[in-house]
């Protein structure tokens, strides 16, 4: 594996007509000759998601190993990030869309949409909308939230990683999901729940292979 050095980010928020600048905080992870790079959104910020997130951090080493950047951030109001902490998708779309543009600025290669429960639902909603997204990898999206219809119709490739006990995921609609895509896995962890508490270096090697087994 190529040497990586990770190092503090920044990510300019619009801003509206007599309000500050805004900025969130985040950690971007580089790799010599990227293959791709990955925004990697944390859970929910009312619900203490954060960049510090063990499954974000398993996320971004996994993609470091395949030899792909990543970024992760802080949502508005959390950590060092600026503004009020919200569970309003607008406003999550607007943070996560401040990610993929910091790294189209910083890096000519292919972007990748990931995300952690909240944040999954961020990353499938960005790969309609912004320009250049190949991949979606959506760890523990919950599927009562999830645009269906969407992802069936995304062009890429999709990697969904649920564990088999978790409350908030139907694997059952994941598969369904998956079997109409154009190109989407799904693994599902035995014996895990939403937090992956026990089946961190699991979730990492389901992505490895994922990887490894892809197109590009």
């Amino acid at each position: 594996m190529s040497r990586a050095f990770e190092q503090p980010a920044t990510l300019a928020l619009p801003q509206a007509p007599g309000e500050p600048n805004n900025a969130l905080e985040a950690l971007l992870v580089q790799v010599p000759d990227p293959r791709a790079a990955a925004v990697v959104a944390p859970p929910h910020p009312l619900m203490g998601g954060s960049m510090e997130s063990p499954v974000v951090g398993e996320v971004a080493w996994a993609c470091q190993k395949a030899e792909v950047a990543s970024l992760r951030f802080n949502w508005r109001g959390v950590g060092a990030s600026a503004g009020t902490p919200s569970a309003d998708p607008a406003l999550a779309d607007v943070d996560y869309r401040a990610a993929l543009d910091f790294l189209a600025e910083s890096m000519p290669v292919p972007r990748v949409a990931c995300g952690y429960s909240f944040g999954s639902l961020a990353a499938a909603r960005a790969a309609q909308t912004a320009p250049g997204i190949r991949r979606l990898i959506l760890v523990a999206p919950p599927t009562e939230m999830l645009d269906a219809d969407a992802l069936c119709s995304f062009p890429g490739e999709i990697l969904f990683l649920a564990g088999q006990d978790d409350e908030w995921v139907d694997s059952g609609v994941l598969g369904e999901i998956a079997r109409q895509s154009v190109a989407a896995r799904l693994e599902v962890i035995p014996g895990c729940d939403h937090f992956f508490m026990s089946a961190l270096d699991e979730l990492g090697r389901g992505i490895s292979r994922w990887w490894a087994q892809g197109s590009g």
